[in-house]
């Protein structure tokens, strides 16, 4: 069995992970919340044979370089580090409900790489600018950023629904059912410190990565400006938080803006020409 097929495989694996917590958050059934937990690391599992299979058929290939190198496996390791973290986060908390906002990203992102034919699962020999030891340390730290401030995304979804039953004072029975808004609003502000500190890392490693390949840092290439951009939605939120003392509503709003910047960094600047055109689907 390929790479490809694995992953395929991985991607239904993930789509039932979501339903099954969504089916347990809808009808309160712990039992369908616990099994999502054992699908969604089955789906791990699955994810990282397959990056790990990918790995050596590219060196069967005679290739021979990490799966970090174009969209399709950019995307699996997104969807992997994703699911790493909500199931510690499940762990650590025990609240399944997680798992409803965060699971259907993972699915999402593994449903595009692998069924979308705007991406090519290929493995193709790295063009001359990727040839460089900077290349793991880069891509790795951008996705954990990345990843966690997915699961930012998700939790503060769920506090701005609870915090709106409980400004309507409707007390919803599904709003009932996630945790307590202090809860989701701590846990939001870890996860983004914890992305923007992997971001910062990812932009210097780039940075180095850029001077080896272009011979200079910053180009002001549109994936690069964008990436400032994304950083100081972040850096801003955590400033706010810090020292103006925002907290709640306000940081869940911010949260939001700060992924969609991601997102965009992530796909919207492939459509824009520039030293980063290797990452377009294709």
């Amino acid at each position: 069995m390929t790479s490809s097929s694995i992953l395929s495989i991985v991607t239904f694996i993930y789509g039932l992970a979501a339903f099954l917590y969504l089916a347990a958050w809808v009808f309160k059934k712990p039992p369908a919340g616990q099994t999502a937990v054992w699908v969604s690391l089955a789906g791990l599992a699955g994810n990282l044979a397959g990056i790990a299979l990918r790995w050596r058929e590219s060196y069967q290939m005679g290739i021979g370089h990490a799966p970090l190198s174009n969209l399709y496996e950019s995307l699996i390791f997104f969807a992997c580090v994703l699911t790493l973290i909500y199931l510690v986060i499940d762990r650590r908390t025990g609240s399944h409900v997680i798992g409803v906002f965060t699971a259907p990203l993972a699915f999402l992102a593994m449903a595009y790489a692998s069924l979308s034919p705007q991406v090519s699962n290929r493995i193709e020999p790295l063009i001359p600018a990727l040839k460089s030891n900077w290349l793991i340390a880069h891509v790795i730290t951008c996705f954990i950023g990345y990843s966690a401030f997915a699961v930012a995304f998700g939790l503060s979804i769920m506090y701005l629904i609870k915090n709106r039953e409980a400004a309507a004072a409707q007390g919803g029975v599904l709003a009932a059912r996630l945790p307590e808004t202090a809860v989701l609003d701590e846990l939001t502000h870890r996860m983004i410190l914890f992305g923007f500190l992997f971001l910062t890392a990812g932009i210097i490693t780039g940075a180095v990565w850029a001077n080896s390949a272009w011979g200079k840092y910053w180009s002001w290439d549109p994936k690069e400006t964008w990436s400032l951009i994304t950083w100081f939605i972040y850096a801003t939120l955590l400033h706010a938080r810090l020292m103006r003392g925002w907290h709640g509503k306000r940081i869940a709003v911010l949260s939001l803006i700060g992924f969609t910047a991601v997102l965009f960094t992530y796909f919207g600047v492939n459509l824009l020409p520039g030293l980063h055109s290797y990452g377009a689907p294709g």
